[in-house]
């Protein structure tokens, strides 16, 4: 059992609103999170097909066997139940009734808005931080090959048949339930293909033609694949956009182990020498970053910036009145070329003077202006 920095977020909201809905990947640990800080309230899964064909076919008396509230894991699957808890949680008007979960983001978020929305605080559980279930591995290649889901570190299982059961049993079978794949292969390649451009800026038709894929098939994947919680796109600050100013998203995915797999790297070895090595320190810092607003409640305030020069800030974090600019560079001892990136942002305003660089060495340094972080510190950015 891992102690979640989701945890105190959790117990708060549940003090605020009378529905909580905890979203994220299948295996992130929603469901072992919300049975360890609500011991006492019913649980029910609507994976099991006999409770989601009761509150399927009759919602009222489904959630009348549950009078004191309920954990109703899944509850993507039934709908329809979404409006009968705005009845009851309504007339109630009982602080943490009602404990929703879902691995698909899309079906949950179109019920809350129609049905539940000011009644449910929305949070997001993510694979761990470092600081969760790998406290004592300080071994930095070996933590991105095996990545941040829980199973891994809590039963000790080998990353390469854990992310090979993982594709086949979850990603695929949920993405079936929502798109119409005829050629599974095909999409196999496709996975491959965005794990190969992480970090890279997102070009739809030379993706869609390296899979034989038109732009809008590309385009309805990324799309399920950001709601099913697989990759996420990070998009370019809005802030004075021009032409000049690429308009482009960069492509991450929500798990440097899954990456790490479909990019057939098996081992912390191989990893290493591979030519994604500096992609995947960059996802998996800029994931420790979103991974610190997510257990806060608090949406992404990442972004990146680049010029039509190629001069590139790897994340803004936009702070409302300032910018936080950060870059990320996997190499174990600093360069002088580390910080271009950084000055040249601070000279096109004297007010971009927040600046931080990442990088895989084990060195807290101060470098005139810009404050240089290891990257088992990267969690201090904020």
């Amino acid at each position: 059992m891992f102690d979640r920095n989701l945890k105190e977020t959790v117990l708060y909201a549940s003090q605020k609103f009378p529905v909580i809905t905890l979203t994220g990947p299948r295996q992130s640990g929603k469901t072992t999170l919300i049975k360890m800080i609500f011991k006492d309230k019913a649980y029910v899964s609507l994976e099991d097909l006999d409770n989601r064909l009761f509150a399927l076919n009759d919602p009222k008396s489904f959630l009348n066997m549950y009078p004191d509230g309920a954990i109703i894991d899944e509850a993507q699957h039934a709908p329809d139940l979404f409006s009968y808890i705005q009845t009851r949680v309504d007339t109630n008007k009982v602080m943490g009734e009602f404990i929703l979960t879902g691995s698909q983001n899309l079906l949950l978020s179109e019920k809350i808005s129609q049905s539940l929305a000011g009644r449910t605080a929305v949070l997001q559980l993510l694979p761990c931080q470092k600081n969760e279930c790998a406290i004592d591995n300080n071994n930095l290649y070996d933590l991105i090959f095996k990545g941040f889901y829980p199973a891994i570190y809590d039963r000790d299982i080998d990353p390469n048949l854990y992310y090979k059961s993982y594709l086949s049993t979850y990603v695929e079978r949920d993405l079936k339930s929502m798109i119409n794949i005829k050629n599974l292969s095909k999409f196999h390649l496709f996975l491959k293909l965005c794990a190969g451009r992480i970090g890279q800026l997102l070009n739809i038709s030379s993706l869609g033609s390296e899979c034989g894929l038109n732009n809008g098939t590309v385009s309805s994947w990324l799309s399920i694949l950001e709601e099913s919680y697989v990759l996420f796109l990070l998009k370019p600050h809005h802030v004075n956009f021009n032409k000049r100013l690429t308009k482009q998203p960069k492509l991450y995915f929500y798990d440097t182990g899954l990456a790490s797999h479909l990019l057939s790297i098996d081992s912390e070895k191989t990893l290493k020498t591979h030519y994604a090595r500096g992609s995947l320190f960059e996802n998996f810092i800029i994931l420790e970053l979103l991974k610190n607003r997510f257990n806060k409640g608090l949406e992404s305030n990442l972004y990146f910036w680049r010029d039509h020069h190629g001069k590139e800030i790897d994340v803004l974090v936009d702070k409302g009145q300032s910018l936080k600019a950060i870059e990320i560079k996997s190499a174990e001892t600093i360069n002088e070329s580390f910080f271009k990136g950084l000055k040249y942002w601070h000279s096109l305003d004297d007010k971009n003077n927040d600046l931080h660089l990442v990088y895989g060495g084990d060195q807290v340094q101060k470098r005139g202006d810009i404050q240089v972080y290891p990257w088992f510190d990267s969690y201090k950015i904020e």
